[in-house]
C-alpha cells in the first residue's frame, strides 16, 4: 500500500495561497495619503512594512535588517591574511626540514646552504622567489616547498575564478596546461567581442570546452564577464583592505605564482579587459573586517564579493534614490544573500507594485506617481465603509436602510415597467402576468409582464460641503479626518443618491471648488486666512443652479472667519477678525437662510471666538453646531446628511 507524506511547499510561493488583495494595499496607502503623504511615499511605506493581508511575507524593512545583519556577521568573521599565515607555515616547515637534513653534514656545501637559508628575506614573497631555484637536499623539504607553491597556485587562481581551488586539488601538469589554454581562449573571445566579431556560438563552444571551470553556469558572455569582474574587483578590494606590509607581501606572492605558472601575461590581459568593461565596480575600496579565524585567499575574496553584493542590495532595498522601483532589486542577489524565501517575498512586493498600476489605481505622469480617479473612488468607498462600521458599532444612524436613495415610500399600487425605472419590481404581479399570458406551467416571462411598485416622489438635494484648508487644520491634526470625511460624503452621494448634486468647496484665503479626483492628494494651504465668506458665495451659486433641489450645507472648520473677498476679487486678511469680515460672512449666512438652506457647522476646535461665531450662525440660520472628536468627524457628517435626506 502506497503511503504519502505532506509538508510545506518549498519550491517557491505557495501555489494554493489566495492572491493578495490589491484593493487592501490601496486602503493601507490611503491612510498615509489622506494624512499628507504623496502616493510615492505611501507606496514605499507599504512596501517597507510588508503586506498586512499576507502573513509571513517580509517587507523591505525586515529584508534590509537581515541584509545588514549578514554584512555585520561577514565583517566580524572575516580575516584576510589567512593565506599569508598558511604560506609562512609551509615555508618555515620546509626550512626546518632542510636545516635538519644539513646539520649532520660537516661539508662546506652544507654550511654554505645554511648561510643561504639564514639570509633569506623576512618577506615571504621574496623568500619564495629566492628559493625557486634552490636545490633542496631534503626530500621532505622539497615536498613542503612544492606544497606551498601548489597552495599559492590554487589560491591565486581561485581568487580570480571561483571553484578553481577544487579543480586543481591534485597537482597535475596537464590540469595547469588546461588552465593556460582556457585563459588564452577567454582573452581571445574578449578581444573578438571588443572588435564586434563575437557570436553566441563562440561562447557556447567555449563553455563546451571549459564550462566545468565556471560553476555559476553563465548563459552568455555578458554574464561571464559580470561574474569574473565582480570577483576580480573583490580580489583588488582584499588587497586594499590589508595593511601596507600584508598587501606588499601578498601581491608579491601572487605575482611570483603567476610568473611560475606561466599565467602572468594572460592574467594581466584579463584584468585589463574586465576593468574596461566594468569600471563601475568598487575596485580599490577597502572593507573594514575584524575576524579572528584566518580564511583562505579564495574564501576571503568570496566574502568581500558577498559584502559588495550586500552593499548594492542594501541600496536597492532602501529605495531612497530618485526613480527607485522594486524592479531594481536583483532577485539573484537576494537569493545568494537570504535564500529562496526572500526571493518569494520580493516577488510578492513587486507584484503589488505592478498590480496597482496595471489595475488602474496608480499611474506615472512625468516620473511622478499619482492616484487615478478609480483609486480616489476606492478611497472614498473605504472611508464610507469605515464610517458605516463605526455607526453600526455605536448604533447611531439608520445606515442600513436598504431603500436609501430610492424614489420614496411605497404607495401600494403598481404599474408596467418602463425602461429606466429604478422602482422595485413587484414579483407577485409580474409572475401573475406571465401566468395569464402563458396559460399555465412552465411560466415564461416577457418584458411586458414586469410591473414595478409605485413610490412617492422624493426630491433631489443640492449638497455643499465646505472644508477648511487653512494651515491650522494640519497643526491640529484634523486635516486627514477632513479629507476622509469629504471622500466618504462624495462616495455616499455617488452610490446611494446619484440624483443629488454635490459640491465640495475648500477655503483658506480664497475658496475653490474641489474635484473628487484631487481630494485624496490635496494639501493644506500655507497661507493666512479662513475665508468662509468666499466659500458661502460659491456654495450659494451652486444652490441657485439647482432651485428645485433640497439644499444641504455642511461646514467643517477649526477657526472663525479671518478673511473676506473684496469687490476687486482679492482677499483681505485681519487678525483678530475685522468687523467687515464678520458682517460680510454673516450676510452670506442670511442669504442661505432665505434659500431655506440649513447650515450645520462641525467645529474642530474649542476656541471661544469660534464658539461665539458658530452660535451666532445657528441663531440666524436655525442650523446645528457639532463639536465632534476628530476621529468621529466622518460619522457626524455622514449621519447628519442621511438625516437631512430622510426628511426630504
Amino acid at each position: 500500500m502506497t503511503s504519502y507524506r505532506y509538508g510545506e511547499y518549498q519550491d517557491g510561493p505557495d501555489p494554493l495561497a489566495p492572491p493578495y488583495d490589491v484593493r487592501g494595499a490601496l486602503d493601507e496607502m490611503g491612510d498615509a495619503i489622506l494624512s499628507g503623504s504623496t502616493p510615492l511615499d505611501a507606496l514605499r511605506d507599504l512596501l517597507k512594512r510588508g503586506l498586512p493581508n499576507a502573513p509571513g511575507r517580509r517587507g523591505l524593512e525586515e529584508l534590509l535588517r537581515q541584509v545588514r545583519q549578514r554584512r555585520r556577521d561577514l565583517r566580524q568573521n572575516t580575516r584576510l591574511d589567512g593565506i599569508l599565515e598558511q604560506a609562512r607555515e609551509l615555508l618555515d616547515r620546509a626550512l626546518e626540514q632542510e636545516r635538519t637534513e644539513l646539520f649532520p653534514d660537516p661539508s662546506d656545501d652544507a654550511r654554505f646552504r645554511e648561510a643561504q637559508l639564514d639570509n633569506l628575506p623576512g618577506d615571504t614573497a621574496r623568500a619564495v622567489q629566492e628559493l625557486s631555484e634552490y636545490d633542496w637536499r631534503s626530500p621532505q623539504a622539497r615536498r613542503s616547498f612544492e606544497e606551498l607553491r601548489d597552495l599559492l597556485r590554487r589560491e591565486v587562481l581561485d581568487s580570480q575564478f571561483k571553484g578553481m581551488r577544487d579543480a586543481l586539488a591534485n597537482p597535475d601538469p596537464a590540469a595547469m596546461e588546461r588552465v593556460r589554454q582556457m585563459m588564452a581562449a577567454l582573452n581571445e573571445m574578449l578581444d573578438r567581442d571588443a572588435r564586434g566579431e563575437h557570436t553566441q556560438q563562440d561562447f557556447d563552444d567555449f563553455m563546451r570546452d571549459y564550462g566545468d571551470m565556471f560553476p555559476e553556469n553563465p548563459r552568455n558572455l555578458d554574464e561571464l564577464v559580470d561574474q569574473l569582474a565582480r570577483r576580480a574587483a573583490a580580489a583588488q578590494r582584499m588587497l586594499a583592505s590589508m595593511t601596507p606590509q600584508q598587501r606588499a607581501e601578498l601581491a608579491g606572492l601572487m605575482d611570483q605564482t603567476l610568473q611560475d605558472s606561466g599565467l602572468a601575461d594572460q592574467m594581466r590581459r584579463l584584468g585589463d579587459s574586465l576593468y574596461a568593461r566594468r569600471p563601475d565596480l568598487a575596485w580599490n575600496s577597502a572593507e573594514r573586517v575584524s575576524g579572528e579565524s584566518p580564511m583562505s585567499m579564495g574564501d576571503s575574496v568570496s566574502a568581500l564579493q558577498e559584502l559588495a553584493d550586500l552593499n548594492d542590495l542594501e541600496s536597492s532595498l532602501r529605495q531612497d534614490y530618485p526613480g527607485a522601483r522594486l524592479s531594481d532589486v536583483d532577485e539573484e542577489a537576494i537569493r545568494r544573500a537570504l535564500g529562496r524565501g526572500a526571493v518569494d517575498d520580493v516577488q510578492a512586493l513587486k507584484q503589488i507594485e505592478r498590480e496597482l498600476e496595471q489595475q488602474g489605481y496608480l499611474r506615472r505622469n512625468r516620473g511622478k506617481l499619482e492616484l487615478t480617479p478609480k483609486a480616489v473612488r476606492r478611497l472614498g468607498e473605504t472611508a464610507l465603509r469605515r464610517v458605516f462600521n463605526s455607526l453600526e458599532s455605536t448604533r447611531r444612524g439608520d445606515h442600513d436602510q436598504h431603500d436609501a436613495g430610492a424614489a420614496g415610500e411605497l404607495t401600494g399600487s403598481t404599474r408596467p415597467w418602463r425602461f429606466g425605472d429604478e422602482q422595485p419590481i413587484d414579483v407577485v404581479r409580474t409572475v401573475i402576468n406571465g401566468v395569464r399570458r402563458g396559460g399555465g406551467a412552465p411560466v415564461t416571462l416577457s418584458v411586458d409582464d414586469f410591473e414595478v411598485a409605485e413610490t412617492e416622489r422624493r426630491s433631489a438635494a443640492a449638497v455643499c460641503l465646505l472644508v477648511d484648508l487653512s494651515y491650522s487644520m494640519a497643526l491640529r491634526g484634523t486635516w486627514a479626518a477632513a479629507k476622509q470625511t469629504a471622500l466618504a460624503l462624495q462616495a455616499l452621494v455617488a452610490s446611494k443618491f446619484p440624483q443629488d448634486a454635490v459640491q465640495i468647496i475648500g477655503f483658506s484665503n480664497y475658496a475653490r471648488v474641489l474635484q473628487p479626483d484631487e481630494l485624496a492628494g490635496l494639501e493644506w494651504d500655507m497661507v493666512q486666512g479662513t475665508n468662509l465668506h468666499h466659500a458661502l458665495l460659491i456654495a450659494g451659486r451652486h444652490l441657485d443652479r439647482h432651485p428645485d433641489f433640497e439644499p444641504v450645507v455642511l461646514v467643517v472648520t477649526d477657526g472663525e472667519p479671518t478673511a473676506h473677498l473684496r469687490r476687486d476679487g482679492t482677499p483681505q486678511f485681519e487678525w483678530p477678525p475685522s468687523k467687515e469680515t464678520l458682517e460680510l460672512t454673516l450676510a452670506e449666512v442670511d442669504k442661505m437662510t432665505r434659500r431655506r438652506a440649513t447650515l450645520n457647522v462641525f467645529m474642530l476646535a474649542a476656541d471661544e471666538r469660534l464658539r461665539a461665531f458658530v452660535d451666532e450662525v445657528a441663531r440666524r440660520n436655525g442650523g446645528r453646531v457639532f463639536a465632534p472628536n476628530v476621529d468621529k468627524l466622518g460619522e457626524y457628517v455622514v449621519s447628519d446628511f442621511l438625516k437631512a435626506r430622510r426628511r426630504s
